[in-house]
């Protein structure tokens, strides 16, 4: 028998049987539940990781929705990907799967685009010769980086983030030229910056491998805010090696949380726990849409016509409108949308 799981209760006389296998920040998502007559249920075990035991015994054999980990009529990824769930199966069950775009753009453009500057000017490295109390004065080639003016970024997957780093790295007054390359081994080659965004499947699995580092600029800086597994991790750990002048800054990776041995100790890489969402703003909004997915399915609200522009979901000032922000499998179950 499954060893209980520690929760805290909201509304313990609610009607509908919400549970979260995270404590979200934000008190806005908790409030919009129980104001529809949800129980909720936030668990607070003191693992980053539930198991397979942990969710089902916190789940139970009964259950309207989950945010965290998938169960229930309805799940939400506090997210915009979704490779984590296994959506072929949540469409068998008739599970709707909801994920929350719109509202981590500019945050994760933001932190592709500080990991780009930290890597170019080495600032991580001083910080911490400046911690070790090594600093003796000025000289002229002290922790000499690279000058991002006049240099080539080269942007792979330009969807709505990797769209928001372009403009980003782009702003500025001296005037930009930009085209579309017509293969990614051009952008490799050309590019003194590259920073990754697509999303992951099997066609992007180990998308940046041993060939295509091999391709890239001796100085190059890549980035990664993606998804861990879109770099094969242990051809980039032997790369760093190899060419000391590389730099690599990462948000994600592919055996998260764990690192590939040998990538901590390596200079030439910045290294950051998944923060690229991590602003106040941007987290509330998540665990909101979040919320408000599990929400809109149980209470049989169509799903909103368009996933980009869920700002009034995020209007503290407003009732949100009776909708799901986002269903990535609403079409799958022939979910109603929006007509708003």
């Amino acid at each position: 028998m499954a060893k209980p799981v520690s929760i805290e209760v909201w509304n313990p006389n609610g009607k509908y049987r919400v549970v979260s296998t995270k404590s979200m920040p934000g008190t806005r998502w908790i409030n919009l539940l129980i104001q529809q007559d949800c129980r909720l249920e936030i668990c607070t075990e003191k693992k980053t990781i539930l198991s397979v035991e942990d969710i089902i015994a916190l789940i139970g054999d009964k259950c309207d929705g989950v945010i965290g980990q998938v169960r229930g009529k309805a799940f939400s990824n506090m997210a915009v990907g979704y490779n984590n769930v296994d959506v072929n199966a949540a469409n068998k069950y008739g599970v709707a799967v909801g994920n929350t775009p719109g509202v981590l753009t500019e945050t994760t453009a933001e932190l592709a685009a500080s990991l780009t500057l930290a890597a170019a000017r080495r600032i991580v490295e001083a910080d911490e010769f400046m911690r070790a109390g090594l600093y003796d004065g000025w000289l002229p080639h002290l922790f000499v980086g690279n000058l991002l003016k006049g240099q080539t970024v080269g942007v792979i997957g330009a969807g709505r983030i990797g769209s928001a780093y372009a403009r980003m790295m782009a702003n500025g007054e001296t005037p930009v030229t930009w085209k579309r390359a017509s293969s990614m081994d051009e952008v490799l080659q050309e590019a003194d910056i590259i920073s990754l965004h697509p999303i992951l499947d099997k066609t992007t699995y180990h998308l940046v491998n041993k060939e295509r580092l091999s391709k890239m600029k001796k100085e190059a800086i890549l980035i990664n805010c993606s998804r861990g597994p879109v770099i094969d991790e242990v051809a980039l750990v032997d790369h760093l090696k190899e060419n000391p002048m590389f730099r690599v800054g990462l948000d994600v990776f592919e055996d998260e949380p764990n690192m590939k041995p040998g990538l901590a100790e390596l200079k030439n890489a910045i290294v950051v726990p998944h923060i690229a969402s991590a602003s106040k703003w941007t987290r509330e909004g998540m665990a909101t849409l979040a919320a408000l997915n599990v929400l809109g399915k149980i209470k049989g609200y169509p799903v909103w016509f368009d996933a980009n522009r869920v700002e009034p979901f995020l209007n503290e000032n407003a009732q949100p409108p009776a909708a799901c922000p986002s269903i990535v499998n609403a079409k799958a179950l022939s979910l109603p949308v929006s007509k708003l």
